[in-house]
Order: structure tokens, then C-alpha cells, then sequence
């Protein structure tokens, strides 16, 4: 810029500053009015045609209308979207096809450990939680002791155990 030239732009901030700063003040409010209105003048500048200028007030106008443009697109660009979480409304709900899954799942592994137990083990867990039957009325009804109704029990329960363990670590 030549000196001629810094003086007619110096000139013309001083006419247009005011001008500039109460078309941001209605817009944005006295705290950011003065940051746009600096940042207007720099794009002028910036722009090297101020000389060869024939209206520069409405390209100075233009340019801030821009700037507003461009803040808020930016502005709604870098929001996001935020939903209040509420414990007690919006508490995690596993879902019931996931349950679903997860039951036949856990069925097929009981029915595999079942199918792996003798045939006798197999009866009395089976007498006893299918039927409700007691152990006495299971060792009456196969015709052994309760002690050996016990055992049985045990051996079933165990191997439930271990391949529900097994299942749920795997799954």
C-alpha cells in the first residue's frame, strides 16, 4: 500500500468504524461486537481492491453479513446434540432378543450336559427336579438308598455347574 493509500483507508476506518460496530452491536451483542468488527476491516485489507474500490461501504456491509454467515455456520456446525440423561426414565434395558439368544443359548448347554450324564444320574436329577419328588421317595421308587440318591444328585449338580461356567465364560 502506498501512503496515499493508507491514509484514504485510515480516513475511511474513522467514517466507517461506528457505522460497523452498531451493525454487530444489534447482532451479536457489545462483548463480540468489536473482535467482528476488526476482523472486517482485515478481510477489506485483505483483499488488496481497496483502492480500485468504486463503493467500498457496501463492500465493507457485504463482508460483514459474510462474517455473520460464516460464525454461524460454524457456531451450528460445532454443536451437538445434547439429550439430559435421567437415571430412573432412561436406565439401561438390555434387549429382550438378546435375552432371548442368550436363554437358548444356556438351554443348549444344559441339555448337552444333561445328555452327558449315565443314564441313573441323569433319572434322579430329572425325578427330583422335574417331578418334585424327595430322596426317599426317588430311592424307594429306583430302588437304592438315599446315600446313593445324594451321590447322584451331587455328580448332576456338578457337571450343571461346570458347563454353565463353561457357557458363560465362553459366551
Amino acid at each position: 500500500m502506498t501512503r496515499d493509500s493508507t491514509a484514504a483507508f485510515a480516513a475511511f476506518y474513522r467514517t466507517e468504524h461506528e457505522r460497523l460496530l452498531r451493525f454487530f452491536r444489534r447482532r451479536v451483542g457489545r462483548d463480540e461486537a468489536p473482535d467482528l468488527v476488526q476482523e472486517t476491516f482485515a478481510r477489506l485489507l485483505r483483499s488488496g481492491a481497496f483502492e480500485r474500490m468504486e463503493n467500498p461501504q457496501a463492500y465493507l456491509t457485504r463482508s460483514a453479513r459474510n462474517l455473520l454467515i460464516d460464525r454461524a455456520r460454524r457456531d451450528k456446525q460445532s454443536q451437538g446434540v445434547v439429550f439430559p440423561f435421567d437415571e430412573g426414565c432412561d436406565a439401561h434395558v438390555c434387549p429382550e432378543q438378546t435375552w432371548r439368544i442368550e436363554e437358548a443359548d444356556m438351554r443348549r448347554a444344559y441339555g448337552r450336559a444333561l445328555r452327558t450324564m449315565s443314564r441313573r444320574t441323569r433319572r434322579v436329577f430329572m425325578m427330583h427336579r422335574m417331578r418334585r419328588m424327595t430322596y426317599t421317595e426317588i430311592a424307594k421308587h429306583l430302588g437304592i438308598g438315599d446315600k446313593r440318591v445324594q451321590h447322584h444328585m451331587n455328580l448332576a449338580l456338578v457337571r450343571l455347574r461346570r458347563a454353565l461356567t463353561a457357557w458363560s465364560v465362553a459366551g
